[in-house]
């Protein structure tokens, strides 16, 4: 008895933006992704970065992508402003999508990003690709399998420095919807909801703006079961990408979780009461792994609703903490 194997899916990149270098390598690394086709807003741009990329098809329109019968799912690097729009005309197309992080420009937008996907029976999923790694699986074991103890707390924080405002920058950029908590932040909030796995009672948020977006930002927030979460984002302090999860009998510490520091090899530490283990996990890209995590959901024909749960809850937990900067106040969700 044989299996029949199936074809692979066929992609196309809406966007020539930097991340989508990124992505398009591991489109061709996937061994259940074809990369054929991208769009640019010129012919002359789209041309030029399919022939660097080794992709077939250029089109210098995004409307010319989505109509392009052939394609089954699209990744969307736009800025965060041009995401609803984008998405759901994919959507509408008929067309799975894989869109950059942050979700959307605000969580009403997400929201109806996953109704116009779910509606059109389509794959919603954000660019997130730390949680698609290897390491990743042995972390979350770890939560649940009584290493820890009761879990008690998430620290998380995502920084850089800028000693200069890059002009033209779309992460300083209001009018896209630019801002350390959706460019930084966004991944800290991720990785508390992938620990306690519910969205929060409440949080507090306080956040330093230069040239109209949030430079910095700190917040607070609390869970059900005595549990607290805490997060940092800026562009204004070095390159911090680290998280911890704290538990009753010991704790979690991977300080690179949102990049391995190696394509080959990944680390995390377990600190007890009787010293640190130093957990290594052999594995993958995991841009890469997100690709082919994608690339099956749509070849199974299965939808799994959870990437766009997850995303849009992202996104609530996000506009909460904004909120309460503004009102200088706690704000319950």
């Amino acid at each position: 008895m044989t299996t029949e194997a199936k074809s692979p899916v066929r992609w196309g990149i809406l966007s020539t933006a930097n991340i989508a270098t990124k992505v398009a390598r591991a489109i061709h690394f996937a061994e259940n992704a074809d990369l054929v086709a991208v769009a640019s807003r010129t012919e002359e741009r789209a041309a030029t970065w399919a022939q660097e990329h080794n992709i077939p098809t250029a089109y210098g329109t995004y409307d010319a992508l989505l109509a392009d019968e052939s394609l089954d799912a699209i990744y969307i690097p736009l800025p965060p402003s041009l995401h609803a729009e984008w998405t759901i005309k994919a959507a509408e197309h008929g067309k799975h999508v894989l869109c950059e992080k942050p979700l959307a420009a605000n969580t009403d937008e997400a929201i109806a990003m996953a109704d116009a996907c779910r509606q059109n029976g389509v794959q919603l999923m954000d660019g997130v690709m730390w949680v698609h790694h290897e390491r990743t699986t042995a972390m979350k074991k770890k939560l649940g399998d009584g290493t820890l103890g009761r879990l008690r707390r998430v620290t998380a924080a995502f920084t850089f420095n800028w000693d200069t405002i890059p002009v033209g920058n779309i992460r300083a950029m209001k009018e896209f919807a630019g801002g350390s908590l959706g460019d930084l932040g966004y991944y800290c909030v991720r990785a508390i909801l992938w620990a306690f796995e519910e969205l929060p009672t409440q949080v507090f948020a306080t956040a330093r703006y230069k040239v109209g977006v949030d430079f910095n930002l700190a917040g607070i927030l609390w869970f059900s079961d005595e549990r607290i979460a805490t997060l940092d984002c800026g562009f204004d302090t070095g390159l911090r990408k680290w998280f911890e999860v704290a538990g009753t009998r010991a704790s979690i510490v991977c300080d690179d979780f949102t990049v391995p520091t190696s394509e080959d090899t990944a680390r995390f530490w377990v600190h007890g009461p009787d010293g640190n283990e130093q957990n290594t996990v052999d594995g993958g890209i995991q841009e890469v792994k997100m690709i082919e995590t994608f690339s099956q959901i749509v070849q199974s024909g299965n939808l799994e609703t959870q990437w766009s749960e997850v995303a849009v809850d992202t996104m609530r937990v996000c506009d909460a903490l904004l909120e309460s900067d503004r009102r200088k106040e706690i704000v319950k969700l």
